[in-house]
């Protein structure tokens, strides 16, 4: 985006590691904590950004970019437990007051991997799954804006945390950044900036999280499991500022989570389809995991309007009619007379009938095509699948999590390590709407993924949705029509959305309007 650094404060303000360490021998009291985390809201870098918004309008946007060492006082490896602000001073040469704006919490996480903004140096600048993406470097400036970018366009103050992921190991061959490594972190981010109320500018009670992929599992977690007492042993450990980590809302784009059930789950989804090399994966075991799926799903007992109890047997045509005639219907009248008879002549299991689409669930998938994993596609046989090195610990990089995989590979005696069944919990935030429904979870929600994402089930994200609606949370979800995953092609709805559910009514800079 041309970030271009203009009259810079005197430091940034990012301890050195060595900084760090020496803080984090000090800092194992509450009062330590206080100290030790206290933001300094006048060390910043002013820094100038051209962010062009989704109506195609480029912006000047002038911030301040601050840099916080870390977000605990005990950091692990503050590489990893730092933490980035940005704050609008001007837009198009229009002052702004952030001091009450919405806090636009983007976290960078791809694949459970560590995520680290300590490098950064602007908005939008650390680590991630590609340009314009969660943690992405920033876009070229002919290129869409991340929705950090257009968050900060918009006025809102704007938060990147790194967080530990599953890969890191230190000398002795111990991971240190397994489950629930991540979602400690993430609350331990949101604890800080709470803490500093007053001193951090923008509304702390207005926190919205936004993630992709393991990144949106992560933060439907946030959102689902706020001021959860079950973190509270490691929040402790790591020198977590004494404030709530709840949020008011939650953004998930294609959120990987659920895992302990998603091998059923992408099963009884994807399970008929053939793999890109044209292959059929085991029958025997995709239908056995299949029909392992509809126990799990009576236990969630969720239900929808028209629909009654969602059970494995009409789970297919809620998900058609709720979610993806839906798509279909709105991306088909998005187009041109021409255009849509176009696509309809090539895809004739649609009908288009009074403007609107209606098809079967067999001859969806069908149209979907290859599904992009093998069985299981979560808990690897092999322990070859990134979930597996997730739930790794100690020196062992990676482990069984399902009772089904363990045992297929160590027979049915087998039992699952004494530490899983917890840490589950941990990382699912059904656990915390369903099994302990949380009342602090976030209470605004907007989920997102695409059509063509065979990368997990389309009803993880449409199970979520429809707890939430149970529990009667403000719930908006989409899916986009023929996307595959990482999809998000209404950013600009997604800042409006933020604007709407806080009720912020300051500048608006992303669509060239002051609200």
């Amino acid at each position: 985006m041309g970030l271009a650094a203009g009259a810079a404060v005197p430091a940034v303000g990012f301890a050195s590691s060595a900084q760090a360490a020496s803080r984090t021998s000090a800092a194992s009291s509450a009062a330590s904590t206080d100290s030790s985390l206290v933001f300094d809201p006048d060390v910043y870098t002013e820094l100038t950004t051209t962010i062009t918004d989704t109506t195609g309008t480029a912006h000047e946007v002038d911030y301040h970019f601050y840099k916080v060492a870390s977000y605990v006082a005990n950091p692990v490896d503050a590489t990893y437990q730092s933490l980035n602000v940005s704050v609008p001073v001007t837009i198009d040469g229009t002052a702004v007051d952030a001091t009450r704006a919405p806090i636009l919490l983007a976290n960078q996480i791809g694949g459970y991997m560590p995520s680290s903004v300590a490098s950064a140096t602007g908005i939008g600048a650390g680590g991630g799954m590609g340009p314009g993406g969660p943690g992405g470097p920033a876009p070229a400036a002919d290129s869409a804006a991340s929705r950090q970018q257009l968050a900060l366009a918009a006025g809102y103050v704007v938060v990147e945390p790194g967080a530990r992921g599953r890969t890191l190991v230190d000398s002795s061959g111990t991971y240190y950044g397994t489950a629930p490594a991540v979602i400690v972190d993430l609350k331990a981010a949101v604890r800080y900036v709470k803490f500093n109320k007053g001193r951090i500018p923008g509304d702390v009670n207005r926190i919205v999280s936004a993630g992709v992929s393991a990144g949106g599992a992560l933060s439907s977690l946030l959102g689902a499991s706020g001021d959860s007492p079950l973190y509270d042993s490691y929040l402790k450990e790591l020198g977590a500022a004494d404030a709530s980590d709840a949020i008011f809302a939650t953004g998930a784009w294609c959120p990987i989570t659920d895992l302990e059930h998603a091998d059923m789950a992408y099963e009884w989804n994807w399970g008929a389809n053939a793999l890109s090399s044209g292959s059929t994966v085991d029958q025997t075991i995709s239908k056995a995991l299949t029909s392992a799926y509809g126990d799990y799903l009576a236990s969630l007992r969720l239900t929808a309007k028209g629909f009654g109890t969602l059970t494995a047997r009409n789970l297919d045509e809620y998900l058609v009619k709720t979610h993806l005639e839906p798509s279909a219907t709105k991306y088909l009248a998005a187009l041109s007379d021409a255009d849509r008879a176009t696509y309809l002549a090539a895809n004739p299991f649609i009908t288009w009938s009074a403007g609107r689409a209606s098809f079967t669930w067999a001859d969806f998938l069908t149209h979907v095509g290859p599904r992009k994993k093998n069985t299981p596609a979560f808990d690897a046989f092999d322990l070859s699948a990134p979930e597996n090195n997730e739930f790794g610990a100690g020196t062992t990089a990676k482990r069984h999590f399902t009772l089904y995989s363990l045992r297929h590979e160590e027979g049915d005696s087998a039992r699952l390590d004494s530490d899983i069944p917890a840490k589950l919990h941990l990382m699912n935030p059904m656990f915390h709407l369903v099994d302990q429904a949380n009342g602090n979870r976030s209470k605004h929600w907007w989920i997102r993924l695409g059509t063509k994402d065979s990368d997990t089930a389309l009803t993880v994200a449409g199970n979520l949705a429809a707890r939430l609606k149970n529990l009667g949370d403000d719930v908006d979800t989409s899916y986009y029509w023929d996307a595959g995953h990482g999809a998000d092609e209404d950013p600009g709805d997604f800042i409006e959305w933020i604007a709407t559910v806080t009720g912020y009514k300051g500048y608006k800079g992303h669509n060239g309007h002051k609200g």
